[in-house]
Order: structure tokens, then sequence, then C-alpha cells
């Protein structure tokens, strides 16, 4: 006998956010399920570029791992699960990483490529929502200017670090990255 798909509708956004299929491209911000079609090639040459350097400084000298969009980061297991372009989860703050699952926690650091069509999404409430979970660094980068903007969380308020283009300085990592 086939088992039902679906033994009996959501009750709440995070089941429905659950239940989307793997891969879909959605987030859930404040209980508001947020959909969004898949980035264009100029996203997704930035954000491979700019994971290449990450890389070099903290996978492959053992500092912690990063993760690329789409994976799921729960900030709460109730109403806020996002899909950050790059994450990155230092050494001592692994136990948040499932590597048969999620992220179920704050990492570390998180870079978004600002979508074309709706730079707000990212430099509003995902900045508010980073801030108030405690994201220690966020960063927003233009991918038509490569000109990055980073916050560092400092008594529970992000404070802007230097704007610069085509670099990261960061200070909660201690490197300096071109791309």
């Amino acid at each position: 006998m086939m088992k039902p798909l679906i033994d009996s509708p959501p009750r709440t956004m995070m089941e429905v956010y659950k239940s989307l299929p793997e891969g879909t491209l959605a987030e859930l911000i404040e209980n508001q399920l947020i959909m969004s079609p898949s980035p264009l090639a100029i996203h997704q040459k930035v954000l491979q570029r700019i994971y290449r350097k990450f890389a070099e400084q903290i996978e492959d000298l053992e500092r912690g791992e990063i993760f690329v969009a789409p994976i799921d980061v729960y900030l709460d297991e109730e109403r806020n699960a996002v899909q950050p372009d790059i994450v990155i989860v230092l050494s001592k703050n692994k136990s948040i990483v499932n590597l048969k699952g999620h992220i179920h926690g704050v990492p570390d650091m998180i870079v978004e490529i600002l979508s074309l069509g709706n730079k707000d999404h990212d430099r509003v409430k995902k900045k508010a929502l980073y801030e108030r979970f405690g994201v220690k660094e966020y960063w927003m980068v233009d991918p038509e200017t490569k000109a990055t903007e980073g916050y560092t969380l400092k008594a529970g308020t992000y404070t802007p670090l230097t704007s610069e283009v085509g670099k990261f300085s960061s200070p909660l990592l201690g490197i300096e990255i071109g791309f």
C-alpha cells in the first residue's frame, strides 16, 4: 500500500517551508514565505569568484566551512529560514552544521550578492534580520559595480565597515580578499 505524500496539511509557515521541494529558491522571514527566481549569470560569476577566494583562506586553512546557495539556514525553528549566497561557519561554531541536513543556528558571516531587481530585500529586510539574530559580520556585494558594503556586530548593533570595490577587509576573519 502506498503512503500518501501528505498525511495532514501543514499547520505553520515553517511546515510549509519544509515541505517545499529540494532546491526551491525560497526563504521564510518573520513567518512570511518569499519566493525568488534563479539568479542571473552575473550574480553567479561574482558568487563563484568570491567563494574561491574565501575557500583559500577559510577551508584550505581549516578555519571553518563555507557554503553557497542554495542551503537552508534556520536562524530559529519557527519563523526564519534563509538561503544566503555565501555562509561562513568558523570551526568553533561548527556544531550548527548538520552535514546530512542544514544549518541550524547563527552563522559567523553571511555574504549576499544583491539581486539587480530587489536590492532592498538584502539591504533592509535581511540586514535587520541578521543583525537581530547576531550574525557577526554581514556583507553585500553589487554584482555590476563590485562595490562591497559590510557591517560588523558591536553590542548587538551593526556598525558599517569600510565600503570598497572588488574586495573585502574582514575584521572577523582577519583577512582581506580581492575578487
